[in-house]
């Protein structure tokens, strides 16, 4: 079982995820990140440290947000791996507690 990042990561791309992975499974495309579903060990390590509660283990992952298992095994497969902390999106805080992100994900 992995960890799914999810809808509220959507605008925002914090990185504190990716500073505390021991694995470097993180991928990130233009306004979020994903989770390599075969490269996470299941440490948990980045979900505490998540600034907008995105990320979730794989069964604990809200129904509304189902959509984003198969999102991150997609895209962790083509978008580049990222392991070191950026600056969030210049965004990020204006979107950090809005709901219902995915017609924004840039795919």
């Amino acid at each position: 079982m992995a960890y799914i990042v999810a809808d509220p990561c959507v605008k925002c791309k914090y990185t504190d995820c990716v500073e505390v992975c021991p694995v470097n499974c993180f991928y990130e495309g233009e306004n979020m990140l994903v989770i390599h579903p075969d490269e996470c060990i299941d440490c948990g390590a980045c979900e505490p440290v998540c600034p907008t509660k995105a990320i979730f283990p794989e069964a604990d992952l809200p129904e509304k947000w189902a959509e984003y298992k198969e999102i991150n095994d997609t895209y962790s497969k083509k978008w580049p791996n990222i392991s070191e902390k950026k600056d969030g999106l210049p965004e990020a805080e204006e979107f950090k507690d809005k709901e219902n992100k995915r017609p924004l994900l840039k795919l």
